[in-house]
């Protein structure tokens, strides 16, 4: 005799179905970080206790005066044994000392010159935020001086010193200096960030050493960020460039521009590809995104007039034009 079906009524319905179940994770490498420009922007960013500056400001002070100390007394002995050695050692500790003054007077003039681009930026905010005319005109007198000795600008100081008096108010005016004079240094400053993008992301993908992609990192965005400021006239020095570095890094990580998404690499592979590339390729593409990133920042802080009529630089832009051959190289292979 053959049983028939079988029917069990539940009294409850059961709480979690096929449909409310999460979905199977992929299998891959998980998503890449850009561990490297994150640790960069991390430890630059982080500001050194007072304790510790006082420690550090004490021992090289400390290190000075004995360093300064023995010196003497060593020139002293050696003028009272052999003054001819003595007067020898004396010229040479003399040109140190020299070389030394020279070092830190270029240090200052560089620390003058990315104030005065500072100051020059926030004359030109203020003018377009009171609509002030005469602030304007004050402004591009002051970027033609900046600019006075370019032959590069020549052509573009001439256009912006026959048709400033055509502007009428302070955005046009402003529109038309950006135009005439800051558009072939935005050009020069936006092929600096994609050729320090595609460094990084390169070195990051084939090189496997371990902290080779740190030093990169670091090594490349300063020398960026120190041509991007040469660029616009700043010529920071080396601890011109660091201070900049710094404050540029210090302004990423305040605003959260530091924070890995799809949306930064979607132009040029798509969001959920990334997690399926190799961990080493995908750190790659992230850091130079990243470096991207930090290129649009010094941009903005480096350059003499806020964007107002000028486009500012898209990160998707420099990332595409910067990694676009790269990673289609990489696939194909």
């Amino acid at each position: 005799m053959t049983q028939g079906p079988v029917i069990i009524d539940l009294d409850e319905t059961p709480k979690h179905t096929p449909a409310t179940a999460p979905p199977v994770p992929e299998a891959g490498p998980d998503l890449p970080t850009g561990q490297a420009m994150q640790t960069l922007a991390v430890l630059s960013a982080r500001r050194p206790s007072r304790v510790g500056r006082l420690f550090w400001g004490a021992l090289l002070a400390l290190v000075g005066f004995a360093a300064s100390l023995a010196a003497w007394d060593y020139v002293t002995g050696l003028l009272a044994r052999n003054p001819v050695l003595g007067w020898v050692a004396f010229v040479l500790i003399a040109a140190v000392v020299l070389a030394l003054a020279v070092v830190a007077l270029r240090e200052l003039a560089a620390f003058a010159r990315l104030r005065r681009l500072d100051d020059l930026h926030k004359a030109a905010e203020r003018a377009l935020a009171e609509g002030d005319l005469g602030q304007a005109r004050a402004v591009t007198d002051r970027l033609l001086r900046l600019y006075a000795d370019r032959d590069d600008l020549r052509w573009g100081r001439e256009r912006l010193a026959e048709r400033r008096t055509d502007a009428f108010d302070a955005d046009a005016l402003l529109g038309l200096a950006e135009a005439e004079v800051l558009a072939p240094l935005d050009a020069a400053a936006r092929r600096e960030v994609e050729a320090a993008a595609r460094q990084v992301a390169t070195v990051t993908a084939l090189v496997p050493l371990a902290l080779a992609d740190l030093f990169t990192a670091l090594t490349a965005n300063l020398r960026m960020i120190r041509r991007i400021a040469e660029i616009y006239g700043g010529r920071g020095g080396t601890l011109g460039s660091w201070r900049l570095t710094r404050s540029v890094l210090t302004h990423l990580v305040a605003t959260g521009a530091v924070a890995v998404g799809d949306d930064m690499l979607e132009p040029l592979i798509g969001g959920g590809l990334l997690g399926k590339l190799s961990r080493r390729f995908g750190e790659g593409m992230v850091n130079g995104a990243l470096t991207a990133r930090v290129g649009v920042a010094a941009i903005e802080v480096c350059r003499p007039l806020p964007f107002n009529a000028a486009k500012r630089p898209s990160v998707r832009g420099l990332v595409q034009r910067a990694l676009g051959g790269l990673f289609s190289g990489s696939n194909g292979a």
